[in-house]
């Protein structure tokens, strides 16, 4: 049975909604798959993950719950018939998320990169006292895994930027907090009307330095022309401009050494991944430049 086919079943049997159809949607995670579908009269997320990333999915659904009920725009979960957050079906955990109105943010547009900053800084703020047993460490990178020797130079590439944010960490004083994981500009959707943007996908919430999640947005927004999204976090208000100054740069590489990590793992499994191997030969270029 197709992809779609088997979403749309878990959908009828975990939620009594039976969609015309599911269009595809990237939203860059390389463990969920997402769609987009019209269920009465409303868009709504579709996501699916491996029954071993249930725990995580819950932890961003549990989150939007948590903004929901302090006023912060967010995508609202919908319940399963069981009641809870996510259902199974088929091998795997689905949920559901009820869009607001409005379209997903431009990453290449300065004004939707305001909004973008505004809100990723709003969501910070708004998980303040949020805690979920989905949550994970905010990185797995390890300098000694034996992936990282799957090319010459990727050990002391890695290994470099993972030294030089733990010395950011012990020597500066920076805000921790709940992120959201892959905060990409489609991950948020900004009604016109109203002029709130409210974030409506999760990738794998942790927690960590919250300046980590902002470095996350800019390497996904290309790392070219991002300073209106800097601006508008920044003029939020809630990491102070000093610290995003100090740390950004720093937390710019390791999201590289980040992904550079993930590719070597994920090559190391399957040297035939040839989107691991586009991704790696990325972060080459970023960490060596």
């Amino acid at each position: 049975m197709a992809d779609d086919a088997v979403a749309l079943a878990a959908l009828r049997g975990g939620w009594q909604h039976a969609p015309a159809r599911l269009d595809p949607v990237s939203l860059g995670d390389t463990t969920a798959t997402t769609w987009l579908a019209t269920i009465a009269g409303a868009g709504h997320l579709v996501t699916r993950v491996p029954l071993g990333e249930r725990l995580r999915l819950e932890a961003g659904l549990a989150a939007a719950c948590y903004l929901i009920e302090r006023g912060v725009a967010a995508g609202e979960p919908v319940r399963a018939l069981s009641g809870a957050l996510v259902a199974e079906h088929d091998g795997a955990a689905y949920a559901l998320v009820r869009c607001p109105p409005g379209r997903p943010l431009a990453p290449d547009d300065p004004i939707d990169q305001q909004w973008w900053g505004d809100a990723l800084a709003r969501l910070h703020a708004g998980l303040d006292g949020f805690a979920h047993s989905g949550l994970a460490p905010w990185h797995r990178v390890r300098p000694e895994a034996a992936h990282l020797d799957v090319e010459p130079w990727v050990r002391e590439a890695v290994g470099s930027a993972y030294a030089a944010q733990t010395r950011l960490r012990v020597t500066d004083r920076l805000t921790y907090g709940v992120l959201h994981g892959r905060p990409r500009a489609a991950a948020f959707r900004l009604d016109p009307a109203t002029g709130r943007t409210a974030v409506v996908w999760w990738g794998p919430a942790a927690t960590g330095p919250l300046v980590a999640d902002l470095a996350a947005a800019v390497v996904q927004a290309g790392d070219i022309g991002t300073d209106e999204l800097v601006d508008g976090y920044a003029a939020a208000g809630t990491v102070h401009r000093d610290e995003i100054d100090a740390a950004l740069p720093v937390l710019l590489r390791f999201d590289w050494a980040v992904r550079a990590d993930d590719a070597a793992r994920r090559l190391s499994a399957s040297p035939g991944d040839d989107t691991a191997r586009a991704l790696l030969s990325a972060a080459r270029v970023a960490l060596e430049g």
